[in-house]
């Protein structure tokens, strides 16, 4: 049986929301959202369809959509919805509001999956493995981007310098950022959650502040 984390951190909603957005939404990590999607949709068939886990403010799903995909976003959060889908207006994107540990979806609704920066936030991480198991088709993937519990300070002070969002802001995401690592896993962690989860095991290759959790069904 899966043992619940007893601490969570609260869902952003109004003004934390919209100030998480803007400090996300610089030309610098726009850019930085261009290349992972085409890092991560390598090899992926046209038209495939993919489910965001957590997009937040929409932007990483809204490239995807523009390199042909056909995207959901699932948000906890009713203002990252709000703004995600203003972010993605016009385009194919379907963004809405629920909680992975119990997807809306039907069995196999997917072929591919990918969450960035939100695992470490889920109470429940063995219970979402098996959701996003769930809604994936045979043979489909997801991927897990997310903060690595073993980076160093010096790995966030190398984050923020290449976000460009000046020293004020700057500060705070650097403060930010150092209390949500002691809140992420560790490369070991994500294999045991893996293990344990009807996946059955990951892949995990790290790169400073940063881990890659591979997983397929």
């Amino acid at each position: 049986m899966e043992t619940t984390r007893k601490h969570k951190v609260p869902e952003m909603e109004g003004f934390q929301a919209r100030w998480y957005a803007r400090n996300r939404g610089t030309e610098a990590q726009l850019a930085q959202y261009r290349r992972q999607a085409a890092e991560v949709t390598a090899g992926w068939p046209e038209g495939a369809e993919v489910l965001e886990v957590a997009p937040g403010p929409g932007f990483f799903a809204v490239e995807l959509a523009k390199r042909g995909y056909r995207v959901t976003g699932l948000d906890i959060s009713h203002t990252m919805v709000e703004i995600a889908r203003e972010n993605g207006a016009g385009l194919d994107i379907d963004f809405r509001q629920g909680d992975i540990t119990r997807a809306p979806f039907a069995d196999e609704s997917f072929d591919f999956l990918v969450c960035q920066a939100a695992f470490k936030n889920f109470r429940q991480p063995v219970t979402a493995l098996n959701e996003m198991h769930g809604v994936l088709r045979p043979g489909g993937f997801a991927v897990i981007h997310d903060l690595n519990h073993e980076a160093t300070g010096a790995d966030i002070d190398r984050e923020v310098a290449g976000m460009n969002v000046g020293v004020v802001a700057g500060f705070t995401v650097r403060q930010t950022l150092g209390w949500l690592r002691r809140r992420a896993f560790t490369a070991a962690q994500f294999e045991t959650l893996a293990a344990d989860s009807a996946f059955g095991g990951c892949s995990v290759t790290t790169d400073g502040l940063g881990l890659e959790v591979r997983l397929t069904r």
